[in-house]
């Protein structure tokens, strides 16, 4: 079950019973027609002092930033052993499937919806996940999963007693698992490239190793059904690194190849996240976000591409 688990992250990786240990999954749904993009993200949070099951929302919709944080008992939280299917009360997600009932004092979400022609990254032995090698260890901080890069969403929802429909638009699915965040990274992603067959990610974060601590690189560059890996285990540098507030910029070679990836977000929200499995820390998280990618083979450009609505956190300052 342990080595399915690891070809298979999408699956709960974990079990009820463990202690300061967080797990999430992260749904975002771009509606270029309704001009928002929102974000569900399913987890459980399971620890001594205050273990749940939660769902968090972030919407971006113009100038409009909001989140909520909603929290169940962990009693709530149900989940499949051998496929992608996980349930926390009356809210269901799979790979085909997002439904949701989320209701307070403040707000409402009632949405349902349809995925599929997922674009999954490229597996092996030598890399079982988006982790490479490292994807087998299992004592680490906290482990990646790369879901899907570009999904087709269908479906509705209703925010408040406004209700959106959406058809045949942008969805990104990945997760996040074990004890905390890293202590510094950043993340980007963003699948709204001019070109409509591109998607990508990006991971730079600080990494507890046994004795030390090492920077981590994971990025996928999906582009025309090509994939290109740029990652620590598959021997990827950094050889520029500008990190501002509210940029960044990269530049990454791995052999012929060189990567310059830069990087602006306009704003962003306080979104919960973990620190020894409790939901006690805040991270900042931006959706409408810019990123530019450009890919060189031999100091020539072969690839050149602007992405929109794009995820990006910026919890790294410049070392």
């Amino acid at each position: 079950m342990l080595f399915k688990k690891t070809f298979h992250p999408e699956i709960f990786q974990g079990h009820l019973k463990k202690k300061n240990y967080f797990e999430g999954w992260y749904f975002k749904i771009v509606s270029k027609v309704n001009g928002f993009s929102i974000a569900f993200i399913p987890g459980v949070s399971l620890n001594k002092v205050d273990p749940h099951a939660f769902i968090q929302v972030f919407l971006s919709k113009k100038d409009e930033l909001i989140t909520h944080y909603f929290r169940f008992d962990i009693a709530d939280f149900t989940y499949d052993q051998n496929e992608f299917k996980i349930k926390i009360k009356n809210n269901f997600f799979s790979y085909d499937q997002v439904h949701v009932e989320l209701i307070n004092t403040d707000v409402s979400f009632q949405g349902d919806f349809s995925l599929s022609h997922h674009t999954k990254i490229r597996q092996s032995i030598l890399s079982p996940n988006i982790m490479g090698f490292f994807g087998y260890l299992h004592f680490m901080e906290c482990y990646h999963g790369i879901l899907s890069m570009d999904s087709k969403v269908t479906g509705s929802i209703q925010i408040n007693k406004t209700t959106y429909n959406i058809d045949q638009e942008k969805a990104y699915i990945e997760k996040d698992w074990g004890k905390s965040f890293p202590k510094g990274y950043v993340w980007l992603q963003s699948n709204h490239f001019k070109n409509k067959n591109t998607s990508f990610m990006f991971s730079y974060a600080y990494i507890p190793f046994v004795f030390f601590t090492f920077k981590g690189l994971i990025i996928n560059l999906i582009h025309e059904g090509i994939e290109y890996r740029f990652a620590t285990y598959n021997n990827s540098k950094v050889k520029k690194m500008v990190i501002e507030n509210n940029k960044v910029l990269f530049i990454i070679k791995k052999g012929s190849l060189t990567l310059e990836v830069s990087a602006t977000k306009s704003d962003d929200i306080e979104l919960v996240s973990p620190s020894m499995g409790m939901m006690i820390h805040t991270i900042k998280e931006g959706l409408s976000g810019e990123i530019t990618v450009k890919l060189y083979k031999k100091n020539q450009l072969v690839f050149e591409d602007l992405g929109t609505d794009a995820g990006i956190e910026i919890m790294m300052k410049q070392a």
